[in-house]
């Protein structure tokens, strides 16, 4: 795991099984190695394309924010639901550091340094993206099964309780911004 990657997803350490904790980071490293994007553009630029250009909000603070209320809510399930309604907290973490790793290839830089949605993301939204990288770097497929449902693309499967968590926790830090535009 690179500094760089620990430095920018200081979460990775809450996943308990080194494995996945690797993988995850392996994940987040190759991404870069294919993107125009560095860490520091990720400080910078819009969590999504959708809200408009005055969106300030950076993409890791919507992804950090995704990550600890996707943890507080796992917890929360752990506490009032016990083995009723089981969570996998690795599973839980390391899909909600995942969830958006796509957008790495589906973003691109225009002249002026501003994120817009590139080539490949006109063909790919970051659900795919993500799995395919995922995939490479060996994540296991219930973590894969989180990225690819947390979007609406995940409104199509049976979603695993770690993968509703992820969506809930990405979908209410992100509407309450598309709604301002309505």
């Amino acid at each position: 795991m690179t500094e760089q990657i620990k430095k920018l997803w200081p979460e990775l350490d809450w996943i308990s099984d080194s494995s996945i904790r690797e993988k995850t980071a392996e994940t987040w490293d190759l991404a870069f190695r294919r993107s125009v994007l560095t860490p520091d553009d990720l400080e910078h630029i819009p969590f999504t394309l959708l809200c408009g250009p005055d969106l300030k909000v950076s993409f890791m603070a919507h992804k950090r924010c995704v990550v600890h209320i996707a943890r507080a809510s796992g917890e929360k399930f752990r506490e009032f639901f016990g083995k009723d309604l089981p969570v996998n907290m690795d599973v839980l973490i390391s899909g909600a550091i995942l969830a958006d790793v796509g957008k790495l290839l589906e973003y691109e830089l225009d002249k002026d340094g501003k994120a817009v949605q590139g080539s490949y993301g006109k063909y790919l939204r970051h659900p795919f993206s993500g799995v395919s990288l995922a995939e490479e770097c060996g994540v296991p497929p219930e973590i894969c099964h989180v990225i690819a449902a947390h979007a609406q693309e995940g409104d199509l499967v049976k979603r695993s309780v770690e993968a509703y968590i992820v969506h809930h926790a990405d979908f209410m830090t992100f509407l309450p911004f598309k709604s301002r535009l309505a």
